[in-house]
């Protein structure tokens, strides 16, 4: 096929916008040097830079203008969950109790499982609406115990496409003095999020999906006053305070160690800076102009299955499909791309209890497709007339 559409933003985002990899030769062509590591112009530059990242993921996620320091430098989302979670879990034997869905995803699951293997914690998992992937809220404040010391949610399913009820479930923790870890991994930069506004505690995020940055980027966003909670689960060198050999106390210093992905950091910023000059509240209207345009076309055929709400104003653009006469998800995937040169996702996602909650877990899961903001509504008809036709032709043989 001479004509390819991507459809797998969920996994990461493409195309970037040109100013990413603009930014991206610049460093490596004319500065290349690691930020607060020298005193020189060429460090200098790279460090404030930096400091620029920080602040408009700060400004854009609705952060105390007067904090951005809250915002941690992660490689991606994976590892800002695993620093929320094991700096605010105790890592010694005793009672400590987390709250997460069944809808959430393995970076969330798994080290949930390691900590109550190796520390005894108690996991609750909650389970969600097996039809719109939504968690009753009053779930999550019944699950709230004296011993809870976090409740993570992602906000939007990498599965379903659910977007979850943040704010609402953010008063409830807020109430309970219990912190809320958000897993933006799917919204942020598709869907407005304001930290102070739900009532966020810890937002972490990755650089490369809906921030339209590259690989082995993200961060983690910490409330002001909650770092003084968390443990330093990682030590080692920052470019600041050397004379001392034990971490610094101050942020971000105090959680991030090593040299920087500066590279990437600086590319992800001129991102941010697209998705501000575009204006993410646009952003959205666009995706949800898709996600329409999607739910119609899909319709309701009966030899196909999509899963997630039906409405627009509780789902993202992630669309997980089943077509009967297809065993296996990945047949589906070939068929889309060979023939009409979309480029889709098949598989359990990473997700498996979401899976399980739709009842696609023993079937090898869904063919998945999902959103960026360089698609078009044409590109959805494309894509539905291609889910349709195959259908169609299933049914024929059938």
């Amino acid at each position: 096929m001479s004509r390819r559409i991507y459809f797998d933003n969920a996994a990461t985002s493409f195309p970037k916008p040109k100013e990413v990899l603009e930014a991206m030769t610049h460093y490596a062509t004319h500065l290349g040097a690691s930020p607060g590591r020298g005193g020189y112009a060429e460090a200098k530059e790279a460090e404030r830079l930096l400091d620029q990242c920080r602040h408009r993921i700060n400004q854009l996620i609705g952060g105390d203008p007067a904090h951005p320091q809250q915002i941690i430098f992660t490689l991606n989302a994976t590892d800002a969950l695993n620093l929320a979670i094991r700096g605010l879990v105790p890592d010694s034997q005793g009672r400590a109790h987390v709250i997460t869905t069944w809808l959430d995803h393995n970076s969330v699951l798994r080290p949930f499982n390691l900590l109550a293997k190796c520390n005894g914690a108690e996991v609750t998992r909650l389970r969600c609406d097996p039809t719109t992937g939504l968690v009753d809220p009053e779930n999550v404040r019944q699950a709230i115990r004296p011993d809870t010391c976090l409740i993570a949610i992602v906000h939007g399913s990498n599965v379903t496409g659910t977007l979850q009820p943040i704010s609402e479930i953010g008063c409830i923790a807020q109430a309970h003095d219990v912190p809320l870890l958000v897993d933006a991994a799917q919204t942020l930069g598709h869907v407005p999020v304001q930290v102070q506004d739900d009532h966020i505690d810890l937002l972490a995020f990755p650089g490369h999906k809906g921030l339209l940055g590259p690989l082995g980027t993200g961060g983690l966003y910490i409330r002001p006053g909650l770092e003084r909670r968390m443990r330093t689960v990682r030590a080692g060198g920052t470019g600041s305070v050397s004379e001392l050999d034990v971490q610094p106390d101050f942020l971000p210093d105090r959680f991030e160690t090593g040299s920087h992905n500066a590279i990437g950091l600086i590319g992800l910023s001129e991102a941010i800076r697209w998705i501000q000059n575009q204006g993410v509240k646009k952003l959205w209207r666009h995706e949800q102009e898709l996600i329409g345009t999607m739910i119609d076309g899909l319709g309701t055929n009966p030899r196909l299955t999509w899963f997630g709400p039906r409405s627009l104003d509780c789902r993202c653009g992630v669309f997980s499909v089943r077509i009967a006469g297809f065993d296996q998800p990945q047949i589906l995937s070939d068929v889309l791309e060979r023939e009409f040169g979309l480029l889709t996702r098949s598989g359990l996602h990473c997700a498996p209890l979401a899976h399980k909650t739709i009842g696609t877990d023993q079937l090898g899961g869904t063919t998945r497709l999902s959103f960026g903001p360089f698609l078009s509504t044409d590109d959805i008809r494309c894509a539905t007339t291609a889910i349709l036709e195959i259908s169609d032709r299933c049914a024929t043989v059938a």
